[in-house]
């Protein structure tokens, strides 16, 4: 389950069911298409928004993975067209060996012009997305050796 809350006029929690619900004009069949490499398919991030009408005061997207205890806190305009909620892989939800329930991806993360948005945006196992007015709580890696370090874990 996927809770989205904060800064919207209609907080959701969002079943596999529900994403794959959200119209077929922000689906994504094969996000290989999109990034070669990449499996599932996914929704895009601009669908979920229209679900819960983010207030105007809203600036910040708080990614958060109980799994891992990984948050990320970027701003919402640079992302809110451009993200991919990734949720399905073979017509089942996303396992977590894949980075499931949730993985929330951006394509060309660089395309977003702001050093608030590197690679570890790109966060697997997300449980709850929150909107906010101000940055919120961000535990990624702050530097090179610690982003190493990081992806050393995974491997």
């Amino acid at each position: 389950m996927l809770t989205i809350s904060g800064e919207v006029a209609q907080p959701r929690k969002l079943e596999f069911a529900d994403l794959a619900a959200i119209g077929a004009e922000h689906q994504v069949a094969d996000v290989s298409r999109i990034v070669p490499g990449r499996k599932g398919d996914a929704v895009r991030f601009a669908g979920i928004l229209q679900l819960v009408q983010p207030n105007s005061t809203a600036r910040y997207l708080g990614l958060h993975s109980s799994t891992d205890n990984f948050h990320a806190s970027i701003p919402l305009a640079a992302v809110a067209d451009r993200a991919l909620v990734i949720y399905r892989l073979e017509g089942q939800p996303l396992p977590a060996k894949a980075g499931g329930p949730i993985r929330f991806f951006i394509p060309d993360f660089a395309a977003c012009h702001t050093d608030e948005i590197d690679e570890c945006a790109n966060v697997k196992f997300v449980d709850r997305i929150e909107l906010t007015a101000e940055k919120g709580f961000d535990n990624r890696p702050h530097d090179g050796a610690e982003h190493e370090a990081l992806h050393a874990k995974e491997q």
